[in-house]
Order: C-alpha cells, then sequence, then structure tokens
C-alpha cells in the first residue's frame, strides 16, 4: 500500500501522490499552480490537478533549471532522462495522481 492510501487510512481525505520519482522542479511548478487553481474555488481538487497539468504542458516559460525563493534550481540529472528540456514533457506532470476527492 502507497503513502496516499496510508494517509487515507488514518483521515485524509485525498492526497495527490505520485507514481515514480519525480524531479523537486517540475514538482514545484505544478504543486503550485495546484494550489493556485484549487485556492480560486472555481475548480474542485480534480480539475486543479487537470489545470495545473495543463498550465504545465502548455507554459512555454516552464524551463528546467527555474529559480525558487531566488535561487537557481537544475532538475536531478539522475532522475531525469538527458532528452527532457522544458516541464511540458509528460515526466514532470504526468505521474500525479488524486486519490480520493473529499468533496
Amino acid at each position: 500500500m502507497g503513502l496516499g492510501y496510508q494517509f487515507q487510512s488514518r483521515g485524509a481525505r485525498a492526497t495527490i501522490a505520485s507514481l515514480w520519482q519525480v524531479d523537486d522542479s517540475g514538482t514545484q511548478t505544478l504543486m503550485d499552480a495546484f494550489y493556485e487553481f484549487l485556492k480560486s474555488g472555481k475548480y474542485s481538487k480534480t480539475e486543479a490537478l487537470q489545470q495545473a497539468q495543463i498550465k504545465l504542458i502548455h507554459d512555454r516559460k516552464n524551463q528546467t533549471g527555474q529559480k525558487r525563493g531566488g535561487l537557481e534550481v537544475e532538475p536531478d540529472r539522475g532522475a531525469v532522462p538527458k532528452s527532457i528540456g522544458s516541464l511540458d514533457h509528460p515526466y514532470y506532470w504526468a505521474p500525479f495522481i488524486l486519490i480520493g476527492n473529499g468533496l
């Protein structure tokens, strides 16, 4: 049983989990977008995750080597295939799933 399901067994109504090891810079960008959409009040958790994934796909500003907190953050090249250069690649957005919805 994965960590997301463990959280739910302890009372969490919903969790976001990844299906494989994910790069920190891509995760940060996706989660920032997810909470931006969720906070707007226009989207359910499922829709907010979907919109965040779509944003990574279509936003050409999302290149690897982003700045976070004023520091340049490079992807973990041990985990990222060399052919991947921007966050629109499925490696960055596809592994995230919502377990439960907690409506």
